[in-house]
């Protein structure tokens, strides 16, 4: 594909699912014009043709690249001059694997939401086809790219927490406390459904809790011990999921994360505690990261201060005082990646990947599959699948 003049600063991006009546597709638009470098021109908005034109026309879309289904849009997009030159992938869940695969093989980079696959099979055949066609693959688990999350990262790669002892991670919810699936409701039915979701709460929410002490400690999961429960009467899928972590190396974690928890509101949380302090980051009060040095009073540090970081100061965006949340973090892994993809179009070198990318998205449903193979076994010690 050549550049198209149009779009010189910009990413031709596409978008496959997302359409009325979609929260996440909505919130993946927001953030990829965030920062004004990725122009929406094509997609395939909905598995139904009407709910298709109608989430394209709504949105401005050429009629001519509206699309019906995905297969069509990645072969009329791969041949175009101006055609996109990357994907975002925002169906359910069981769908990303055959969209990612036939975008790729037509030579696009594709940008998917988590979970990244329902099974690690797909996950490893979609990495090795990305890096046989040497195209991006990047994975928006967005919450690690919170500025203080990134500067909780920086903390602990700088060794200012010693060696790591103890991880607590959770996540909780409470808008599927109640049967709302039956109701009708859009985003209820798939995602408590085993067909498309692939798994409850620990494919849905687990796996974010999963990743952000993931991206924020580096350290690597070496056995867990989980106990998945449905606990809303005739649900078949998993509602609240507890997992015991061993790390490599001796740490030890917890991790919670659950849908049925009366007066959570996306309540995600993390604390790391090691030999030399410990740290705590709660996503409602996203700007300020809590330190306590061994033996020293606790520490609020804030976003925009001068006592943040590089790796914080670099996805954050205005003064201290004003607060930055959901979408300027998701925003700041848009960004992120479309700096790999415009220095990419340049035949540049654009330097180490700061976001998620097909490696932490097939680790990620090993994750969620061990966590399955331990409940199912009756919540034994399971070494992480590999």
């Amino acid at each position: 594909m050549q550049h198209d003049s149009s779009f010189p600063g910009r990413v031709r991006l596409g978008m496959v699912g997302g359409g009325e009546g979609a929260f996440i597709g909505a919130v993946h638009r927001h953030a990829a014009r965030f920062d004004d470098r990725y122009a929406l021109l094509a997609g395939a908005l909905s598995s139904r043709a009407d709910a298709a034109q109608r989430s394209g026309l709504a949105l401005g879309l050429d009629p001519e690249r509206i699309y019906d289904d995905y297969l069509q849009m990645a072969r009329a997009e791969s041949v175009r001059e101006d055609g996109i030159e990357a994907v975002c992938i925002v169906t359910p869940n069981h769908m990303h694997a055959p969209v990612a695969r036939a975008f790729l093989e037509a030579g696009i980079h594709v940008i998917c939401d988590k979970p990244v696959t329902t099974n690690s099979d797909d996950a490893r055949a979609l990495k090795a086809l990305a890096e046989e066609r040497g195209l991006l693959f990047a994975v928006t688990h967005n919450y690690s790219a919170y500025p203080m999350v990134r500067h909780a990262q920086q903390m602990v790669r700088e060794g200012a927490l010693g060696t790591i002892r103890v991880v607590q991670v959770e996540y909780a919810q409470d808008w599927l406390a109640s049967p709302l699936e039956q109701s009708g409701q859009k985003q209820a039915a798939w995602r408590t459904d085993p067909a498309k979701a692939g798994g409850g709460a620990i494919g849905d929410i687990g796996s974010h809790a999963w990743q952000l002490a993931d991206a924020i400690t580096g350290l690597r999961l070496e056995a867990l011990a989980a106990q998945l429960s449905s606990f809303v009467p005739g649900r078949v899928i998993d509602d609240d999921v507890q997992v015991l972590l061993r790390y490599e190396g001796g740490a030890r974690g917890m991790l919670w994360a659950s849908q049925v928890a009366p007066g959570c509101a996306n309540e995600l949380r993390i604390r790391v505690f090691g030999s030399a302090g410990g740290i705590e980051w709660a996503q409602q009060q996203s700007n300020e990261l809590h330190w306590t040095p061994l033996g020293e009073p606790t520490r609020i540090l804030t976003r925009g201060s001068g006592a943040m970081n590089a790796a914080g100061a670099r996805v954050s965006r205005i003064p201290a005082g004003h607060p930055e949340g959901y979408i300027d973090a998701f925003a700041a892994l848009y960004s992120e990646i479309a700096s790999h993809l415009l220095a990419r179009r340049h035949g540049g070198d654009p330097g180490p990947a700061h976001f998620p990318t097909i490696d932490d998205g097939l680790r990620g449903v090993l994750f969620i599959e061990t966590v399955q193979q331990s409940s199912l076994s009756g919540g034994v010690w399971t070494a992480l699948r590999t």
